[in-house]
């Protein structure tokens, strides 16, 4: 071989390497999804882990709503039963409530009751098979953000019940409430159910998740009975509550929340007249909580005299509840209509519960059960997909089933232990006697 050949066969031998790799380069090039391919699923995942957070730091906002509006000896024990009832939600929706809730095809009761005791797994995704195994979202971020609505219906019983309950059997209960009754009911709807086989429509979850937490919450306070003092000699005597700051601040915060709430639940991100439909949902959002809180300002005046800071308070979160069923169909005035009939249900809802002499310490009733069954059957005034009827028949439903199970659990845990504290106890202030400590120390009398 001539020194020419040998110089030529070297030269070509160190380059086979860099055309190897130029070659596999070339492959990947060609076998990398185009945006338009994964951009859906990209798009509807981040939608999905927005909402999610969202929602979540709508728990930050109950809690603070909840704080502020009993009193202060009280404070402390609704700030632990916050941080404790989302941590068991969040346990309760991975072991059972996410497969019980979307069984797909494996229905225990066609239509009615979906897989029990499944624990969620979560398989990593990857590119290697191509674009077209993706599904329509990672499914991790749907559980995430369908886990949150879960711990928002717990929430809800928590204010009702506040000031008189045990913190044990009331954590109990959302073991039930978050792992078997809210999966269930939701399940009909959003699993693919039989309500959703009638035409029943619940676009975020005025009934599914409102109105099943404020049916739970109706039924435990029942069982529970009223405050000491609450009610005596034929006259409802106000309990105001330790800190209306800390109150407004959590409206704020829950309205910020359920852009997410309510935006997320479009579920779809992958088209422009999806991110548009987000902006529309959006923007009814914010009207019906304006409507709500104007209504409850201007009824409140007119009534008492002199507006009332925690009724405006409800009334925004009366019609953010209300515009939840069907966040995207009415006009920017209807939306406002909506939220503003809300806020006078919650301002003429809150003297009834006391006439019945239901104590509902923060008004988690007339805001999630009543707006929320009146903004469920108020859709088809914006939606003609749907009728009053099927909207009827899903209100009654749930709320047949939720009440019904909620009180058989309530009746067991007050036969089994007692759900209630001692009359010393609440006279105390449950901080001091359920937990030791208080959130206002300095405060406290020596």
């Amino acid at each position: 071989m001539t020194r020419m050949n040998r110089i030529l066969t070297t030269a070509a031998l160190a380059f086979l390497p860099v055309a190897a790799v130029a070659q596999e380069a070339a492959e990947a090039v060609e076998v990398a999804p185009t945006f338009d391919e994964i951009g859906p699923y990209l798009m509807t995942t981040l939608l999905f882990l927005i909402g999610g957070f969202l929602v979540f730091w709508m728990a930050a906002g109950f809690a603070m709503l909840e704080a502020g509006l009993v009193r202060s000896k009280n404070v402390t024990m609704q700030l632990m039963k916050n941080i404790a009832l989302f941590s068991i939600a969040a346990v309760m929706y991975w072991l059972i409530g996410f497969n019980l809730m979307y069984p797909g095809d494996g229905w225990i009761v066609s239509g009615w009751v979906g897989t029990l005791f499944a624990p969620t797994a979560l398989e990593p995704v990857g590119l290697s098979a191509g674009a077209a195994s993706l599904d329509y979202a990672s499914v991790a971020s749907d559980f995430f953000f369908q886990l949150m609505f879960c711990a928002t219906t717990a929430s809800i019983v928590s204010g009702t019940l506040a000031e008189r309950i045990k913190l044990w059997p009331f954590l109990f209960f959302v073991v039930i409430l978050t792992g078997f009754i809210y999966p269930i009911e939701a399940s009909w709807q959003w699993g693919g159910g039989w309500l959703s086989e009638i035409g029943f429509s619940d676009f975020a979850g005025s009934t599914l998740v409102h109105a099943a937490g404020g049916f739970a919450a109706l039924a435990g306070a029942i069982v529970l009975g009223p405050r000491i003092g609450k009610y005596r000699d034929g006259r409802t005597n106000p309990m105001p509550g330790s800190n209306l700051a800390l109150a407004t601040l959590g409206t704020f915060i829950l309205w910020l929340g359920w852009f997410g709430f309510n935006g997320g639940s479009q579920l779809a991100a992958g088209t422009v007249g999806d991110i548009t439909d987000v902006g529309r949902i959006f923007a009814n959002t914010n009207a019906a909580a304006a409507g709500g809180a104007i209504a409850a300002l201007i009824l409140t005046q007119v009534m008492y005299k002199k507006p009332d800071l925690t009724m405006v308070l409800n009334g925004a979160l009366a019609g953010l509840v209300s515009i939840t069923a069907e966040p995207l169909m009415p006009t920017l005035g209807g939306a406002t209509l909506i939220g503003a009939i809300g806020g006078v249900i919650v301002v003429l809802a809150v003297p009834m519960l006391d006439r019945m002499k239901i104590d509902d310490v923060v008004g988690a009733i007339p805001v999630h059960l009543f707006a929320g069954i009146w903004g469920t059957l108020a859709v088809p005034l914006s939606n003609d997909g749907t009728s009053f009827v099927t909207q009827f028949i899903g209100v009654a439903a749930v709320g047949i089933f939720v009440f019904v199970v909620s009180m058989i659990v309530w009746l067991i845990l007050k036969a089994a232990g007692g759900i209630r504290v001692s009359e010393e106890a609440e006279i105390t202030g449950l901080d001091v006697a359920e937990l030791g400590m208080e959130a206002y120390p300095e405060f406290s009398k020596a």
